[in-house]
């Protein structure tokens, strides 16, 4: 057999040959019937603040979503939620459940740096963005939609 030198297209046609095939099928299965059943929670949810504590269909989403980020933040510290979204894949990280994973992992991980420098700060590490971004987002179209109404 005739060797090649090792140059960088020679490597990779090599890794490429021992690399697992990745079942991206299987995968976006799982991924669509976990969040699906996330999000039919979440109108379960929403339907037992409609019916049982008497909320309108608007103002039942609020309490809606504050439950599933707190039984989210509640599965992130007990491990449940990790070995969901392994897997799951993005399935588990779409809805606000996997928002609420992220916030909660990245304080755990910083626990031991005491609950202020550590939990706190990193609490909003992720968080400060995306809400900062929001406020951003919602100013911009706001003012476009202001213009908008004066134009026509």
């Amino acid at each position: 057999m005739d060797k090649q030198p090792l140059n960088e297209q020679n490597f990779e046609n090599a890794v490429k040959s021992y690399q697992p095939k990745p079942p991206y099928v299987m995968n976006c299965i799982k991924a669509f019937i976990v969040g699906g059943l996330i999000c039919v929670f979440g109108e379960l949810l929403s339907q037992m603040y409609i019916h049982w504590f008497d909320y309108n269909e608007e103002n039942a989403m609020n309490p809606t979503v504050a439950t599933l980020i707190l039984l989210a933040a509640l599965a992130t510290g007990f491990g449940v939620y990790d070995k969901l979204g392994q897997f799951a894949g993005a399935g588990s990280a779409v809805p606000v459940t996997g928002f609420a994973n992220s916030i909660t992992s990245a304080a755990l991980e910083h626990k031991s740096e005491g609950l202020v420098l550590g939990v706190a700060t990193n609490l909003f590490k992720l968080a400060g963005s995306v809400i900062v971004f929001g406020v951003v987002a919602a100013y911009v179209l706001g003012i476009f939609r202001y213009l908008w109404s004066l134009i026509f």
